[in-house]
Protein backbone atom coordinates (compact mmCIF):
# COMPACT_ATOMS: atom_id res chain seq x y z
CA UNK A 1 0.00 0.00 0.00
CA UNK A 2 2.70 2.83 0.98
CA UNK A 3 4.46 1.77 -2.42
CA UNK A 4 1.13 2.05 -4.49
CA UNK A 5 0.66 5.72 -2.63
CA UNK A 6 4.16 7.02 -3.44
CA UNK A 7 3.59 6.15 -6.97
CA UNK A 8 0.10 7.90 -6.50
CA UNK A 9 2.17 11.05 -5.29
CA UNK A 10 4.69 11.52 -8.26
CA UNK A 11 1.70 11.20 -10.75
CA UNK A 12 0.14 13.87 -8.33
CA UNK A 13 3.18 15.96 -8.24
CA UNK A 14 4.12 15.82 -12.14
CA UNK A 15 0.48 16.61 -12.95
CA UNK A 16 0.76 19.50 -10.41
CA UNK A 17 4.37 20.23 -12.16
CA UNK A 18 2.44 20.20 -15.86
CA UNK A 19 -0.69 22.47 -14.98
CA UNK A 20 -0.25 26.48 -15.39
CA UNK A 21 -0.12 28.66 -11.90
CA UNK A 22 -2.74 30.34 -12.93
CA UNK A 23 -6.08 28.95 -14.60
CA UNK A 24 -5.60 28.79 -18.07
CA UNK A 25 -8.12 28.44 -21.22
CA UNK A 26 -6.12 25.73 -23.14
CA UNK A 27 -3.15 23.65 -21.48
CA UNK A 28 -1.62 20.50 -22.21
CA UNK A 29 -1.03 17.71 -19.08
CA UNK A 30 0.64 14.46 -18.87
CA UNK A 31 0.27 11.98 -16.48
CA UNK A 32 2.66 8.73 -15.56
CA UNK A 33 0.72 5.62 -14.86
CA UNK A 34 2.76 3.01 -13.31
CA UNK A 35 2.48 -1.07 -13.52
CA UNK A 36 2.62 -3.11 -10.15
CA UNK A 37 6.08 -3.30 -10.04
CA UNK A 38 6.50 0.53 -10.04
CA UNK A 39 7.34 0.57 -13.74
CA UNK A 40 6.54 4.27 -15.90
CA UNK A 41 4.57 2.44 -18.28
CA UNK A 42 2.48 5.15 -19.99
CA UNK A 43 2.15 8.68 -20.68
CA UNK A 44 -1.45 9.76 -21.06
CA UNK A 45 -1.39 13.25 -22.52
CA UNK A 46 -5.01 15.57 -22.04
CA UNK A 47 -5.63 18.82 -23.19
CA UNK A 48 -7.26 21.27 -20.88
CA UNK A 49 -9.95 23.40 -22.55
CA UNK A 50 -11.74 26.61 -20.49
CA UNK A 51 -11.28 24.37 -17.22
CA UNK A 52 -12.36 20.73 -18.24
CA UNK A 53 -10.73 17.99 -19.72
CA UNK A 54 -11.33 17.55 -23.66
CA UNK A 55 -12.40 14.03 -24.50
CA UNK A 56 -10.42 11.62 -24.98
CA UNK A 57 -6.59 11.33 -24.57
CA UNK A 58 -3.43 10.38 -26.62
CA UNK A 59 -1.54 7.97 -25.39
CA UNK A 60 2.56 7.01 -25.25
CA UNK A 61 4.12 3.72 -23.53
CA UNK A 62 7.51 4.22 -22.78
CA UNK A 63 9.28 2.43 -24.85
CA UNK A 64 12.34 1.83 -22.64
CA UNK A 65 9.56 0.03 -20.28
CA UNK A 66 8.85 -2.50 -23.13
CA UNK A 67 9.87 -5.92 -23.42
CA UNK A 68 9.26 -9.33 -22.90
CA UNK A 69 8.33 -10.07 -19.12
CA UNK A 70 11.01 -12.65 -17.35
CA UNK A 71 13.91 -12.39 -20.39
CA UNK A 72 16.91 -10.82 -20.82
CA UNK A 73 19.70 -10.66 -23.01
CA UNK A 74 23.75 -10.84 -22.56
CA UNK A 75 25.79 -10.58 -25.43
CA UNK A 76 29.65 -11.85 -25.53
CA UNK A 77 29.61 -13.48 -22.34
CA UNK A 78 32.77 -14.12 -20.61
CA UNK A 79 34.43 -18.31 -20.34
CA UNK A 80 32.17 -20.34 -18.20
CA UNK A 81 29.24 -17.83 -17.88
CA UNK A 82 26.50 -20.37 -17.83
CA UNK A 83 27.39 -21.95 -14.53
CA UNK A 84 27.22 -19.00 -11.99
CA UNK A 85 24.18 -17.52 -14.09
CA UNK A 86 22.23 -20.91 -13.25
CA UNK A 87 23.46 -20.45 -9.69
CA UNK A 88 21.99 -17.17 -9.39
CA UNK A 89 18.69 -18.44 -11.08
CA UNK A 90 19.14 -17.80 -14.47
CA UNK A 91 17.99 -20.24 -17.27
CA UNK A 92 19.19 -20.06 -20.53
CA UNK A 93 16.59 -19.86 -23.35
CA UNK A 94 18.56 -19.56 -26.56
CA UNK A 95 22.02 -19.20 -27.55
CA UNK A 96 21.89 -17.22 -30.73
CA UNK A 97 24.94 -16.84 -32.93
CA UNK A 98 25.17 -13.90 -35.30
CA UNK A 99 28.54 -14.43 -37.39
CA UNK A 100 27.98 -11.36 -39.55
CA UNK A 101 27.99 -9.31 -36.74
CA UNK A 102 30.44 -11.28 -34.93
CA UNK A 103 27.89 -11.40 -32.11
CA UNK A 104 26.81 -14.36 -29.52
CA UNK A 105 23.90 -13.47 -27.43
CA UNK A 106 22.26 -15.65 -24.50
CA UNK A 107 18.58 -15.13 -24.02
CA UNK A 108 18.08 -15.57 -20.37
CA UNK A 109 14.90 -16.94 -18.28
CA UNK A 110 14.82 -14.24 -15.27
CA UNK A 111 14.82 -16.13 -11.40
CA UNK A 112 11.37 -16.27 -10.26
CA UNK A 113 10.30 -13.43 -7.82
CA UNK A 114 12.77 -10.85 -9.50
CA UNK A 115 11.48 -8.12 -12.31
CA UNK A 116 13.36 -7.48 -15.36
CA UNK A 117 15.54 -4.78 -13.97
CA UNK A 118 15.93 -6.32 -10.74
CA UNK A 119 17.43 -9.23 -12.45
CA UNK A 120 20.06 -7.12 -14.86
CA UNK A 121 21.43 -5.40 -11.74
CA UNK A 122 21.76 -9.10 -10.41
CA UNK A 123 23.99 -10.27 -13.48
CA UNK A 124 25.41 -6.93 -13.84
CA UNK A 125 26.62 -6.95 -10.30
CA UNK A 126 28.07 -10.32 -11.10
CA UNK A 127 29.02 -9.52 -14.27
CA UNK A 128 30.06 -5.79 -14.46
CA UNK A 129 32.31 -6.10 -17.83
CA UNK A 130 29.37 -8.02 -20.14
CA UNK A 131 26.92 -5.63 -21.86
CA UNK A 132 23.55 -7.16 -20.88
CA UNK A 133 19.95 -5.58 -21.53
CA UNK A 134 16.12 -6.25 -21.48
CA UNK A 135 14.33 -7.87 -24.85
CA UNK A 136 12.96 -4.74 -25.78
CA UNK A 137 9.96 -5.02 -27.84
CA UNK A 138 9.35 -3.16 -31.30
CA UNK A 139 6.37 -1.63 -32.94
CA UNK A 140 5.53 -1.20 -36.45
CA UNK A 141 4.88 2.57 -37.32
CA UNK A 142 1.62 2.35 -39.34
CA UNK A 143 -0.92 5.00 -38.19
CA UNK A 144 -4.48 6.31 -39.53
CA UNK A 145 -6.21 5.07 -42.54
CA UNK A 146 -7.48 8.37 -44.67
CA UNK A 147 -7.87 8.27 -48.34
CA UNK A 148 -5.54 9.82 -51.38
CA UNK A 149 -2.98 7.60 -53.56
CA UNK A 150 -0.55 4.95 -53.85
CA UNK A 151 3.29 5.40 -53.27
CA UNK A 152 4.61 6.83 -56.89
CA UNK A 153 1.17 8.98 -57.03
CA UNK A 154 1.24 10.91 -54.33
CA UNK A 155 5.27 11.80 -54.89
CA UNK A 156 4.25 12.29 -58.69
CA UNK A 157 5.72 9.85 -60.12
CA UNK A 158 4.59 7.38 -62.69
CA UNK A 159 4.33 4.30 -63.01
CA UNK A 160 7.37 2.34 -63.12
CA UNK A 161 8.15 -0.13 -65.72
CA UNK A 162 8.38 -3.59 -64.44
CA UNK A 163 11.93 -3.61 -64.76
CA UNK A 164 12.47 -0.58 -62.57
CA UNK A 165 15.29 -1.20 -60.04
CA UNK A 166 16.81 -4.37 -61.64
CA UNK A 167 20.09 -5.33 -60.21
CA UNK A 168 18.67 -3.65 -56.90
CA UNK A 169 18.90 -6.11 -53.68
CA UNK A 170 16.85 -4.27 -51.14
CA UNK A 171 16.23 -5.87 -47.25
CA UNK A 172 12.76 -5.24 -45.17
CA UNK A 173 12.95 -5.84 -41.64
CA UNK A 174 9.19 -5.54 -40.69
CA UNK A 175 6.17 -7.69 -40.59
CA UNK A 176 5.24 -10.94 -42.66
CA UNK A 177 4.30 -10.44 -46.06
CA UNK A 178 1.56 -11.97 -47.85
CA UNK A 179 3.87 -12.95 -50.91
CA UNK A 180 0.45 -14.02 -52.93
CA UNK A 181 -1.23 -10.78 -52.61
CA UNK A 182 -1.41 -9.77 -56.38
CA UNK A 183 0.46 -6.51 -55.46
CA UNK A 184 3.49 -9.10 -55.20
CA UNK A 185 2.87 -12.50 -57.07
CA UNK A 186 5.21 -13.33 -58.91
CA UNK A 187 8.05 -10.32 -57.76
CA UNK A 188 11.50 -11.39 -56.50
CA UNK A 189 11.19 -11.47 -52.97
CA UNK A 190 12.72 -13.92 -50.21
CA UNK A 191 10.97 -14.03 -47.26
CA UNK A 192 11.98 -15.36 -43.57
CA UNK A 193 10.30 -14.92 -40.33
CA UNK A 194 12.18 -14.73 -37.18
CA UNK A 195 9.18 -15.46 -34.66
CA UNK A 196 9.36 -17.53 -31.37
CA UNK A 197 8.99 -21.42 -32.46
CA UNK A 198 6.16 -21.59 -29.97
CA UNK A 199 4.43 -18.57 -31.09
CA UNK A 200 2.23 -17.66 -34.16
CA UNK A 201 3.80 -14.85 -36.31
CA UNK A 202 1.79 -11.72 -36.08
CA UNK A 203 -0.49 -9.99 -39.08
CA UNK A 204 0.86 -9.97 -42.48
CA UNK A 205 -0.96 -6.18 -43.23
CA UNK A 206 2.13 -3.82 -42.36
CA UNK A 207 4.90 -5.97 -44.16
CA UNK A 208 2.82 -6.65 -47.01
CA UNK A 209 2.34 -2.70 -47.38
CA UNK A 210 5.64 -1.58 -46.95
CA UNK A 211 7.08 -4.81 -49.44
CA UNK A 212 4.52 -3.92 -51.87
CA UNK A 213 5.67 0.27 -51.76
CA UNK A 214 9.11 -0.97 -52.40
CA UNK A 215 9.03 -3.90 -54.67
CA UNK A 216 4.89 -3.97 -56.35
CA UNK A 217 3.86 -4.60 -59.39
CA UNK A 218 3.46 -1.28 -61.39
CA UNK A 219 -0.53 -1.20 -61.20
CA UNK A 220 -0.02 -0.63 -57.12
CA UNK A 221 2.68 2.07 -57.03
CA UNK A 222 5.59 0.19 -56.26
CA UNK A 223 8.70 1.92 -56.53
CA UNK A 224 11.26 -0.34 -57.87
CA UNK A 225 9.19 -2.83 -59.35
CA UNK A 226 12.39 -4.82 -60.62
CA UNK A 227 13.96 -4.87 -57.67
CA UNK A 228 14.60 -7.89 -55.51
CA UNK A 229 13.79 -7.73 -52.14
CA UNK A 230 14.58 -9.93 -48.74
CA UNK A 231 11.83 -9.34 -46.15
CA UNK A 232 12.55 -10.74 -42.54
CA UNK A 233 9.66 -10.62 -40.04
CA UNK A 234 10.17 -10.26 -36.53
CA UNK A 235 5.96 -10.13 -35.26
CA UNK A 236 4.48 -12.64 -33.52
CA UNK A 237 1.50 -13.12 -31.33
CA UNK A 238 2.42 -13.26 -27.57
CA UNK A 239 0.69 -15.13 -24.55
CA UNK A 240 -1.69 -12.46 -24.04
CA UNK A 241 -2.38 -11.80 -27.74
CA UNK A 242 -0.41 -9.19 -28.38
CA UNK A 243 1.41 -8.23 -31.29
CA UNK A 244 5.01 -7.55 -30.65
CA UNK A 245 8.47 -7.79 -32.32
CA UNK A 246 11.48 -7.55 -29.81
CA UNK A 247 15.47 -7.30 -30.10
CA UNK A 248 16.40 -10.93 -30.24
CA UNK A 249 14.08 -11.23 -33.57
CA UNK A 250 15.89 -7.92 -34.95
CA UNK A 251 19.24 -9.30 -34.06
CA UNK A 252 18.26 -12.64 -36.38
CA UNK A 253 16.99 -10.51 -39.47
CA UNK A 254 20.30 -7.94 -39.09
CA UNK A 255 21.93 -11.04 -39.46
CA UNK A 256 20.20 -12.80 -42.82
CA UNK A 257 20.17 -9.54 -44.27
CA UNK A 258 23.79 -8.80 -44.02
CA UNK A 259 24.57 -12.70 -45.23
CA UNK A 260 22.74 -12.09 -48.23
CA UNK A 261 24.24 -8.88 -48.91
CA UNK A 262 21.64 -6.24 -49.53
CA UNK A 263 22.20 -2.61 -50.16
CA UNK A 264 20.12 -1.34 -48.19
CA UNK A 265 18.14 -2.44 -45.19
CA UNK A 266 14.32 -0.65 -44.66
CA UNK A 267 13.22 -0.55 -41.18
CA UNK A 268 9.66 0.75 -40.79
CA UNK A 269 10.32 -0.48 -36.82
CA UNK A 270 10.51 1.42 -33.55
CA UNK A 271 11.35 0.83 -29.95
CA UNK A 272 14.06 1.48 -27.28
CA UNK A 273 17.86 2.01 -27.03
CA UNK A 274 18.62 -1.22 -26.21
CA UNK A 275 22.64 -1.55 -25.49
CA UNK A 276 22.90 -5.24 -27.33
CA UNK A 277 21.29 -3.35 -30.40
CA UNK A 278 23.45 -0.32 -30.04
CA UNK A 279 26.27 -2.53 -30.07
CA UNK A 280 24.85 -4.50 -33.34
CA UNK A 281 24.19 -1.41 -34.99
CA UNK A 282 27.82 -0.39 -34.66
CA UNK A 283 29.21 -3.48 -35.98
CA UNK A 284 26.90 -4.01 -39.01
CA UNK A 285 28.18 -0.17 -39.82
CA UNK A 286 31.54 -1.74 -39.89
CA UNK A 287 30.25 -3.97 -42.55
CA UNK A 288 29.27 -1.18 -44.65
CA UNK A 289 25.52 -2.32 -44.29
CA UNK A 290 23.05 0.82 -45.11
CA UNK A 291 19.98 1.26 -42.90
CA UNK A 292 17.08 3.30 -43.33
CA UNK A 293 14.43 3.77 -40.25
CA UNK A 294 11.25 5.49 -39.52
CA UNK A 295 11.25 8.34 -37.07
CA UNK A 296 8.72 7.06 -35.09
CA UNK A 297 5.26 8.02 -34.44
CA UNK A 298 4.76 9.09 -30.71
CA UNK A 299 4.60 12.31 -31.75
CA UNK A 300 6.92 12.85 -28.95
CA UNK A 301 9.90 15.63 -28.78
CA UNK A 302 12.09 14.07 -25.98
CA UNK A 303 11.74 10.47 -26.75
CA UNK A 304 13.39 9.22 -29.82
CA UNK A 305 12.90 5.95 -31.48
CA UNK A 306 15.18 3.71 -32.24
CA UNK A 307 16.48 2.07 -34.49
CA UNK A 308 16.18 5.33 -36.13
CA UNK A 309 18.35 7.71 -33.54
CA UNK A 310 21.01 5.44 -34.10
CA UNK A 311 24.30 7.74 -35.43
CA UNK A 312 24.64 4.94 -38.02
CA UNK A 313 20.81 4.72 -39.45
CA UNK A 314 19.35 6.79 -41.59
CA UNK A 315 16.04 8.39 -40.10
CA UNK A 316 12.89 9.46 -42.34
CA UNK A 317 9.81 11.39 -41.33
CA UNK A 318 6.66 11.50 -43.15
CA UNK A 319 4.56 15.10 -44.40
CA UNK A 320 0.98 15.12 -46.22
CA UNK A 321 -0.44 17.87 -48.78
CA UNK A 322 1.32 21.14 -48.49
CA UNK A 323 4.31 19.60 -46.50
CA UNK A 324 2.51 19.93 -43.17
CA UNK A 325 4.06 17.37 -40.99
CA UNK A 326 2.52 14.29 -40.18
CA UNK A 327 0.74 14.72 -36.48
CA UNK A 328 1.92 12.02 -34.67
CA UNK A 329 5.64 12.38 -35.87
CA UNK A 330 8.51 12.04 -33.55
CA UNK A 331 10.88 15.25 -33.74
CA UNK A 332 14.32 15.92 -32.35
CA UNK A 333 17.92 15.90 -33.67
CA UNK A 334 17.98 12.67 -34.95
CA UNK A 335 15.48 13.32 -38.02
CA UNK A 336 17.29 13.43 -41.41
CA UNK A 337 14.99 13.61 -44.21
CA UNK A 338 11.00 13.80 -45.04
CA UNK A 339 9.14 12.10 -47.51
CA UNK A 340 5.29 11.42 -47.99
CA UNK A 341 3.69 9.65 -45.95
CA UNK A 342 0.13 10.64 -44.97
CA UNK A 343 -2.75 9.22 -47.29
CA UNK A 344 -0.72 6.32 -48.72
CA UNK A 345 -2.83 3.94 -50.45
CA UNK A 346 -1.42 0.42 -49.67
CA UNK A 347 -1.68 -3.45 -50.66
CA UNK A 348 -2.64 -5.06 -47.62
CA UNK A 349 -4.09 -8.97 -47.02
CA UNK A 350 -7.08 -9.73 -49.16
CA UNK A 351 -6.94 -5.99 -51.08
CA UNK A 352 -6.01 -2.80 -50.40
CA UNK A 353 -5.96 0.27 -47.87
CA UNK A 354 -5.01 4.21 -47.39
CA UNK A 355 -2.67 4.66 -44.53
CA UNK A 356 -0.27 7.16 -42.60
CA UNK A 357 2.68 7.18 -40.75
CA UNK A 358 6.83 7.54 -40.53
CA UNK A 359 6.84 3.75 -41.79
CA UNK A 360 5.32 4.98 -45.11
CA UNK A 361 7.95 7.60 -45.50
CA UNK A 362 10.93 4.98 -45.18
CA UNK A 363 10.94 3.70 -48.43
CA UNK A 364 11.68 6.52 -50.23
CA UNK A 365 14.67 7.05 -49.18
CA UNK A 366 15.48 3.48 -48.97
CA UNK A 367 15.24 2.96 -52.59
CA UNK A 368 16.76 6.18 -53.56
CA UNK A 369 19.85 5.15 -51.17
CA UNK A 370 20.07 1.91 -53.08
CA UNK A 371 19.94 3.30 -56.68
CA UNK A 372 22.70 5.31 -55.42
CA UNK A 373 24.90 2.40 -54.07
CA UNK A 374 24.46 0.04 -56.97
CA UNK A 375 25.54 3.28 -59.47
CA UNK A 376 28.86 4.14 -57.02
CA UNK A 377 29.09 0.76 -54.91
CA UNK A 378 30.93 1.04 -51.49
CA UNK A 379 29.07 4.18 -50.29
CA UNK A 380 28.89 4.63 -46.61
CA UNK A 381 25.98 5.71 -44.93
CA UNK A 382 27.40 8.97 -43.89
CA UNK A 383 28.04 9.61 -47.45
CA UNK A 384 25.04 8.67 -48.93
CA UNK A 385 23.25 11.52 -46.17
CA UNK A 386 25.88 14.19 -47.74
CA UNK A 387 24.69 13.27 -51.05
CA UNK A 388 21.27 13.68 -50.56
CA UNK A 389 21.34 17.40 -48.36
CA UNK A 390 22.51 18.07 -51.76
CA UNK A 391 19.24 17.65 -53.46
CA UNK A 392 16.93 18.36 -50.61
CA UNK A 393 14.14 20.77 -50.71
CA UNK A 394 14.09 22.38 -47.12
CA UNK A 395 11.41 22.60 -44.95
CA UNK A 396 10.03 24.76 -41.62
CA UNK A 397 13.07 26.29 -40.28
CA UNK A 398 16.21 27.36 -42.51
CA UNK A 399 18.71 24.22 -42.55
CA UNK A 400 18.18 21.04 -40.73
CA UNK A 401 15.81 20.95 -38.12
CA UNK A 402 14.01 18.97 -35.65
CA UNK A 403 10.99 18.44 -37.52
CA UNK A 404 11.88 17.81 -41.33
CA UNK A 405 15.29 16.97 -40.67
CA UNK A 406 17.16 18.34 -43.97
CA UNK A 407 13.98 18.27 -45.85
CA UNK A 408 12.22 16.40 -49.07
CA UNK A 409 14.54 14.47 -51.14
CA UNK A 410 14.05 15.90 -54.72
CA UNK A 411 15.38 12.87 -56.87
CA UNK A 412 13.58 10.46 -58.57
CA UNK A 413 14.40 7.09 -60.33
CA UNK A 414 15.42 7.09 -63.85
CA UNK A 415 12.64 5.33 -64.81
CA UNK A 416 10.16 7.44 -62.30
CA UNK A 417 8.56 8.90 -65.54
Amino acid sequence: MRVAAAFCAISLVLLAALLPAEPSPRADVRILEYDKDGRPTVVRRFRIEDGERAPGADVLVLPENRYEDGELLVVNPPPRFQGPARRLGFAVIETVQLPQLSLEVFRLRTPEGLSVPQAITLLRRRFPRSVIDANHIYQPQQGTNIASSDARGLIGWAKATADCGKGVRLGMIDASVDVRHPALAGQRIRFRSFHKSKRKPGPADHGTAIAAMLVGKPSWGGLLPGAELRAGNIFEVNETGQVVGNAVGLLKAINWLAKERVHVINLSVAGADNKIMRIAFKRAQKKNMVMVAAAGNWGSADRPAYPAAYEQVIAVTAFGRQWVIYFRANSGPYIDFAAPGVRVWTAVPGGGRFQSGTSFATPYITILMALEIVRRPGRSSQTLRRFLRKHTIDLGAPGRDDIFGWGFVDLRPDCAG
